[in-house]
């Protein structure tokens, strides 16, 4: 019977929460802002490295790009004959594709030229070109566009064709066949695929010429050594890998990681400062009202519960209010400014929303980094309290 819940002792600790409704109310305000923006940056961590590893996982194994000074330049189509020789190279395709300027909106599009008839370097693209079929005629002439874009431009009034700028100024008018909702939000957000000769025509690159080279490598294990013969066969030209890609993604997050954890240290310092008052001690109207319920009957165990109960409703509430804000800031709203930290703020690229990543570990971490060590910092001093004498309390 002793371990059932008091419902009294409840009652009790709810009106002495609402007796100091202006205290509570300042720790519990803390106590949100705390768990919103720690539940918040994780949120907008795990959405982003989710879009980033399915979009890393679908590229090619090794990409050539060819530079000079450090500058890229264009690289010649035959090349792709040389890098199929090469033993342990299962499949080599030269890209056509380039970043399209729309000043109206003032944000780029990612222009890709796919072949019908050739093999397709991402699943993604391969299954643009089934689904819309094109290799006809018609849809030859014509551009696939991914949901983000097709928001861009339906606020400028480009609903069944959008004109392109040429490098000679001329206009050239592609008529929109359909829209696509790429794998990830990251693809389908920017993304125009046409064909290739479309893109070359757009931006005035010879048919001799590609943006790059992407080679697939039958044989994982064999991804380095196939990237030092690249090397060698082309030493002026930068030879990307797929783990190499995934390595530059992690320094950036680790560098926006520090930017997060000047906010996160300010906050905890804000909420160890309330727990340092907390176990420092009790205020003498906490005092007063501990030895009055001594004086009453109740016993050490009494009073230690009521505690309890009180810091309990207090964070828990607290940390249900901050994680329920967090994931409407997140999921709803698009976490304006905070998700900029690590994104970057442009005007140079369409928004995008994040996909929903429910990740218990993370808010079983939040939980334990504020509820229990608020409790605790509650009862400790309400312990000591409470094994005095009554009469030397209330004195």
């Amino acid at each position: 019977m002793k371990n059932k819940i008091n419902i009294y002792l409840i009652e009790f600790a709810i009106n002495a929460i609402l007796r100091q409704k202006y205290k509570s109310l300042f720790v519990s305000v803390v106590f949100i802002v705390l768990t919103f923006l720690l539940t918040s940056v994780f949120f907008i961590t795990n959405s982003i490295k989710y879009e980033l590893n399915a979009t890393l996982e679908a590229l090619p194994e090794i990409t050539i790009q060819k530079t000079k000074g450090k500058k890229h330049y264009d690289i010649d189509v035959k090349e792709v004959e040389n890098i199929l020789a090469i033993k342990g190279v299962s499949d080599a395709v030269a890209r056509v594709w380039g970043y399209y300027y729309f000043e109206n909106m003032k944000v780029n599009f990612s222009l890709v030229g796919v072949d019908a008839y050739e093999n397709q370097y991402k699943n993604s693209l391969e299954k643009i070109v089934h689904k819309f079929d094109l290799g006809t005629a018609e849809n030859n002439a014509s551009m696939i566009i991914g949901v983000g874009v097709q928001k861009s431009m339906n606020e400028s009034y480009y609903k069944e064709y959008f004109n392109f700028i040429k490098s000679d100024g001329s206009l050239k008018k592609v008529a929109i066949a359909g829209v696509f909702d790429g794998d990830t939000q990251l693809e389908s957000n920017d993304m125009i695929v046409m064909s290739k000769e479309s893109v070359r025509e757009i931006f005035d690159m010879p048919e001799s010429k590609a943006t790059d080279i992407v080679v697939k490598v039958a044989n994982k294990n064999e991804i380095a050594t196939v990237a030092s013969k690249l090397k060698l066969m082309y030493p002026n030209s930068l030879i990307i890998t797929k783990n190499d890609l995934k390595v530059s993604y992690q320094n950036i997050f680790n560098y926006k990681s520090g930017i997060f954890l000047a906010l996160f240290i300010i906050s905890l310092f804000t909420f160890f400062i309330i727990i340092y008052d907390k176990v420092s001690g009790l205020s003498s109207e906490e005092k007063r009202e501990v030895g009055i319920l001594k004086a009453l009957g109740w016993r050490v165990d009494d009073v230690l519960k009521e505690k309890f109960y009180e810091s309990f409703i207090i964070s828990l509430f607290s940390y249900s209010v901050g994680v329920g804000v967090a994931i409407a800031f997140v999921y709803i709203f698009g976490a304006p400014l905070l998700r900029d930290i690590f994104i970057g703020y442009s005007e140079l690229k369409p928004s995008f929303e994040l996909p929903f990543i429910f990740d218990f570990q993370t808010l079983f971490l939040v939980f334990f980094l504020s509820v229990p060590i608020y409790i605790a910092a509650t009862i400790i001093p309400s312990w000591r309290v409470a094994t005095l004498e009554a009469d030397e309390v209330i004195r």
